[in-house]
Parts: structure tokens; sequence; C-alpha cells
């Protein structure tokens, strides 16, 4: 009861800390402009998914823990409880992977297409490509209702399938960037014009803020996907693993207030927009 007792207060504080970070994150993105839009209603979704979590998904898991399904009246409330925690948990949990996935093949369209990438990457598109994700995963999650393993079965070969894309993509970004490289070397003579050497430079912070964020991301998720697995196979659930798994599902959490810290860390345009939010608020708050 104590350990419940205790998880359930680290999801109670991991919520408001995942709420405040992420509110802050969208009023910052709202007010920069330098970024370019498709590639910010990118991160708009991420932080608007961690959000949730911290609105919605997490105080519903808190809940869930606390409720004693032998002490309700009526044990149908329970039920409901954990229907909307699964369905919460693998609808935030679906997006937050497949955006990042959508990331990744930004940055890779981006290096690749050059001058055609704004022509090509539109609001329009990248709007349609978001709604696509957030009306795919939410039917799969609400799937669990009906038969969770199709949900097990559909997160786990996504899961795969996004991580091949995301790998893929930065493999190739990376090359790219060596060879890029490798011949400016070879042709030292011939110095780059200072724009291009700048629009690189900044191309490469935003590719590494893109990783950073992708592998925060496979970090927290990782133990819970490899436990679901070993669950899955196993035919026996002793208590010392259901801790771990409790451990893993505060990790998994722990993502939605870590990006935060993230985007301010690594994105210089982000954390301009953050420092000036919290200016003007403390102004308005003291003066």
């Amino acid at each position: 009861m104590a350990t419940t007792n205790i998880i359930g207060a680290v999801h109670i504080l991991l919520s408001v800390t995942a709420f405040l970070g992420n509110s802050l994150i969208l009023v910052a993105l709202n007010k920069e402009t330098s970024l370019h839009p498709p590639s910010k209603l990118l991160y708009r979704c991420l932080a608007t998914t961690d959000l949730l979590v911290g609105l919605v998904a997490q105080p519903l898991y808190a809940t869930w823990i606390f409720l004693d399904p032998w002490t309700l009246e009526d044990w149908k409330i329970f039920a409901y409880v954990q229907n909307a925690t699964n369905i919460t948990g693998y609808l935030l949990g679906g997006v937050s992977l497949l955006t990042m996935t959508a990331i990744s093949v930004d940055r890779l369209l981006a290096l690749l297409l050059g001058l055609r990438y704004k022509q090509i990457v539109t609001l329009k598109r990248t709007f349609i490509i978001v709604a696509t994700i957030w009306v795919s995963t939410l039917v799969a999650s609400v799937c669990v209702i009906f038969d969770y393993h199709i949900t097990i079965l559909y997160s786990i070969i996504f899961t795969a399938i996004c991580l091949v894309i995301s790998i893929t993509s930065y493999i190739k970004v990376f090359c790219v960037l060596h060879h890029h490289h490798a011949q400016v070397q070879d042709h030292s003579q011939q110095q780059p014009s200072q724009p291009n050497a700048l629009n690189t430079a900044r191309y490469r912070k935003a590719v590494y803020s893109a990783l950073w964020t992708q592998s925060a991301l496979v970090v927290c998720y990782a133990p819970h996907f490899v436990l679901r697995i070993i669950v899955r196979h196993s035919k026996t659930y002793p208590l010392h693993l259901q801790v771990i798994g409790e451990i893993a599902v505060v990790l998994v959490y722990f993502n939605s207030t870590l990006n935060p810290f993230l985007y301010c860390w690594k994105i210089s345009e982000v954390r301009r927009a953050v420092k000036q939010t919290v200016r003007q608020a403390l102004c308005y708050t003291w003066g």
C-alpha cells in the first residue's frame, strides 16, 4: 500500500510539472516566428501531447492506482477508469512516437530538398499528416476495449516501424552532412559563402535538437516496451516484476516533463521565447 501511495504521488507531481512545462512551451512556440511553420506545427503537436499527458493521462493513471475495486460500490467505475487510462495512454504515447518520426523525416527532407523544401513541405500537408496521426492512433487505442491484444500488436509493430524510419532518417542525414563536410575540406581553397555556412550550422542544431528529443523518448519508453513483451510471453507475473513495471510507467510519463527542458536547452529560438514569456509573466505579476 505504501508503494502504491508513493507511486501515485509521483504521478501527481509529474502531471503538474508536465502540464506547466508544456503550457509554457506552447505559449513560447506561439510567439516564435523564426521556425519554419510546418516544423513548428510538429513541435506544437508534441508539446500538446505532453500537455494532455499531464492534464488527462497521468491523473487518470494515478486515480486508477488509488482505486480499490473491492471497496467500490460499483466495480464498473474501476473498469471505466482502467479503460480510460489505457486509451489515453496508448493514444498519447502513439501520437508522440509518430510525431517524433515525422520530425525525423522532416529534418531529412529539409536536407535533401534544399530550396524546394518550403514548396513541398507546406503547413497544409503537415496538418493533414498530424490529423492522420491522431485519428489512426485513436482508432488503434480504442481497440483496447474490445481486444487488448490488437492494441498490443499494433503498438509493437508500429513502434518497430517508427524506430526503423527514424534511425534510417538520421543515419542518412549524418551521411549527407559528412559528405558535404568532406567536399568542403577537399575544396578548401573555394570558401563557402557565409550565408550557406550559417544555414548549415543552423540545420545541424535543428537535427541535434530533434535527435535529443527522439533519444529521450526511446530511453523513457524502452523499459516499458521490453517489459510488455516479457509479460506477454510469461505465464506468471511476480511481485518484483509488477514493481519494475510501475517504475517503467513512471519513466514513460516522465518523458512529458523532460521534453520542455530539452526544448529550452537545445532549441535557442524556443529558449529565448520562454525567457521572454517568463519575464512578461513576472512583470505582470509584480507590476
